[in-house]
């Protein structure tokens, strides 16, 4: 069998079973570059809001920048604008639970405060709105002992909810951009991550 230099930079087993140090040497190699592109990528998939109203005042994109530009300009830290921005990217692919899918992605990335807020804004955002499609608008007060209750609280009155203002100057995602790079350039958390005891 070839070595993994010689078949284009790829491993050699058939299943992982027969996986070498050297194998694996490969693929950590290659995942180091391809993470480097993983801001890039998930501003891409937020782009894919763009012009998708779903019936609101402003499409979701458009909704997303307003709830960054509305923290960033309230002084709210890189992270916390960065949770902003992306709160509703799982719009697309989880419409059905967005904040998961959005949570999901940020995991690696941000504190345990700014993950609570982002995975559970969706029970707390509905406080303005469930009662008018027959469900709970109090269903938030499940959480009501949580120690991020009211971070979350903040979240959706002072920048979610008020993100949908036809009228608002937004930034523009290239302001956001270099925002993203940082924080994803950085993460925390993470099974692939060593230990550095």
């Amino acid at each position: 069998m070839a070595d993994g230099h010689a078949a284009g930079g790829r491993a050699q087993f058939r299943e992982m079973l027969e996986g070498t140090k050297e194998d694996w040497e490969i693929i950590a190699e290659h995942s180091r570059i391809f993470n480097k592109g993983l801001a890039k990528r998930v501003l891409d998939h937020l782009r894919l809001l763009d012009g998708d109203f779903g019936g609101f005042p402003v499409d979701r994109l458009e909704h997303s920048l307003q709830t960054a530009t509305r923290a960033h300009r309230d002084g709210r830290d890189e992270e916390y604008v960065v949770c902003a921005l992306l709160h509703d990217i799982g719009d697309t692919l989880g419409s059905m639970n967005h904040p998961d899918v959005a949570a999901a992605i940020l995991k690696p990335f941000v504190s345990e405060e700014n993950l609570w807020m982002v995975a559970n804004h969706g029970v707390f955002q509905g406080y303005y709105f469930f009662e008018y499609l027959g469900l709970d608008k109090n269903m938030r007060e499940q959480f009501k002992d949580h120690p991020y209750y009211q971070r979350c609280a903040e979240f959706c009155h002072k920048y979610d909810q008020a993100a949908f203002d036809p009228e608002y100057e937004s930034e523009p995602l290239e302001f956001f951009e270099p925002m993203v790079e940082r924080v994803f350039s950085k993460p925390k958390n993470s099974i692939y991550l060593r230990n550095k005891d």
